[in-house]
């Protein structure tokens, strides 16, 4: 009987080495994209980290930026600074979006400041949106800090990065993050043009939300704008924190910012922020809304 070769053996052992070898090169699959996001035209943009020294720790920044962004390159666009931006960004950066569509409201570019996760141990919503306070437990009250990163990190970053209308900036809150809105349009009305406050949860240091403003608004700047937005379907302690709010600084006429209140009839805590949404966006724009209305009709 005829011997085989050590060298003719190994043949086909090395041929189906590299068939396996190929089949597993083939299966592997492709390296995933630095910014998913760009291949959703509603979300495309940029994304970054920015860590801050006020809070000691760093904040996944989402930005949408406007359609006609690269197409208008001397073009300043308003910013819209979405709290809680692991789960609204990718909500309301499409719904501004369809809304310059439907209502010719201005396009924006749209920043979600988020945390990266749901995980309690990496989002800190319940520290930086809480102010201190006698009844604020001992490992929450971070909204100071949390100011001074928005005033002194996250703007001056995005402003330095991207081209922004400073004086057109809107700083949006739900829940929480709501508490937050009302409460840093009294501790700085005049770091954003634009606030809203969706279904906010007064239940840290409410008596806060009641006092003077910290500083007064200089008389020479565009009044700022505060949307309170709430649901009527909301647990009832909301509800009537928010009227009581609106009906306390309603009644102030040296109150630093002009105010709406839009109760929605079938809204519910969370599920509403689209509407409220909308329906804020279009009363703090409402000039523009109607100069773009005027300009189409001519």
């Amino acid at each position: 009987m005829a011997r085989t070769s050590r060298s003719a053996r190994s043949i086909p052992v090395a041929w189906s080495a590299l068939v396996m070898l190929s089949m597993v090169s083939i299966a592997q699959p492709a390296p995933a994209s630095p910014h998913p996001t760009a291949h959703l035209p509603a979300l495309a943009g940029d994304h970054f980290e920015q860590p801050s020294r006020y809070t000691d720790r760093t904040y996944h920044i989402h930005v949408r930026l406007p359609e006609a962004y690269e197409a208008q390159p001397d073009r300043r666009w308003p910013v819209v600074y979405v709290l809680d931006g692991d789960s609204l960004f990718p909500l309301l950066a499409p719904t501004h979006l369809f809304l310059h569509y439907d209502v010719r409201l201005p396009d924006a570019i749209v920043v979600g400041i988020a945390y990266g996760s749901f995980d309690p141990a990496v989002n800190k919503r319940h520290v930086d949106f809480s102010a201190p306070g006698a009844d604020t437990p001992a490992d929450e009250g971070g909204a100071p800090a949390f100011l001074d990163f928005l005033r002194e990190e996250l703007l001056p970053a995005t402003e330095a990065r991207y081209r922004i209308e400073t004086t057109r900036r809107v700083l949006l809150g739900q829940s929480r993050s709501g508490y937050f809105v009302l409460w840093s349009a009294l501790q700085a009305p005049d770091l954003f043009w634009g606030r809203i406050a969706s279904n906010p949860a007064l239940s840290r240091d409410r008596e806060a939300l009641f006092l003077p403003p910290a500083t007064p608004r200089p008389p020479a700047t565009e009044e700022p704008r505060v949307v309170l937005a709430s649901g009527a379907r909301d647990a009832g302690f909301r509800v009537v924190g928010a009227q009581a709010w609106y009906a306390h600084w309603h009644a102030h006429p040296d109150r630093p910012w002009a105010l709406q209140l839009d109760v929605l009839p079938d809204g519910t805590h969370a599920a509403s922020i689209g509407e409220a949404y909308g329906r804020a966006m279009r009363w703090l724009f409402r000039e523009d809304i109607a100069q773009a209305a005027t300009a189409a009709a001519e």
